[in-house]
């Protein structure tokens, strides 16, 4: 287990992640929006992930939610680089009721994003348009490229959901050991 704190006038935050964990998951973002798509998140992608966060969501949710990802995202890329013995690649269709949303990823040591899940307005008290800032924090932290598309689907509820479990399940099959690939790439380093 690896644990990174990082602390700003706007949030106080500790994670703790074990990347070939069993899902296990104590997460207190001070959002529960966000918290609930951590413990997916941590279920699917076999992450076991603390997140404790104090953070001034008397004003709004956004500090919070980004930081979360930078730190969670600098803990991924801890965990993985450099890269060897994992398979690199992760790809997963994830299906909710009506919802299906797909995320390939690379773990490239390239941050990139492609974010095409068309989402507005609020979850409950959650702004939808966060979900976005997660995902470009969190990719980018972790220098991983992902494509998060929604195929179809009209729930905003499940469109979000998929997309956090989608994006779990892609990592866990991408960081899938595999002593065969050494370093998976041509250039012999990532």
């Amino acid at each position: 287990m690896i644990a990174k704190n990082r602390k700003t006038k706007e949030t106080d935050i500790t994670i703790s992640l074990e990347l070939n964990g069993t899902g296990k998951s104590n997460i207190n973002s001070g959002v529960s929006f966000l918290d609930h798509m951590l413990e997916s998140f941590s279920k699917h992608s076999l992450i076991d992930l603390n997140v404790e966060c104090k953070g001034d969501t008397h004003i709004d949710d956004h500090h919070s939610v980004e930081d979360i990802a930078i730190v969670l995202g600098s803990l991924v890329a801890e965990s993985i680089y450099p890269v060897k013995m994992m398979e690199r690649f992760g790809s997963a269709n994830i299906v909710m009721d009506e919802a299906c949303v797909s995320c390939d990823l690379d773990l490239s040591n390239r941050p990139y994003l492609v974010y095409e899940v068309k989402v507005e307005g609020k979850v409950g008290r959650f702004d939808t348009e966060l979900v976005e800032e997660f995902f470009k924090a969190f990719v980018s932290s972790a220098r991983i490229s992902a494509h998060i598309v929604a195929l179809r689907g009209k729930n905003k509820h499940h469109l979000i959901e998929a997309s956090f479990k989608a994006l779990a399940v892609a990592l866990r099959r991408a960081t899938a050991k595999n002593e065969r690939v050494g370093i998976p790439s041509t250039k012999d380093v990532l």
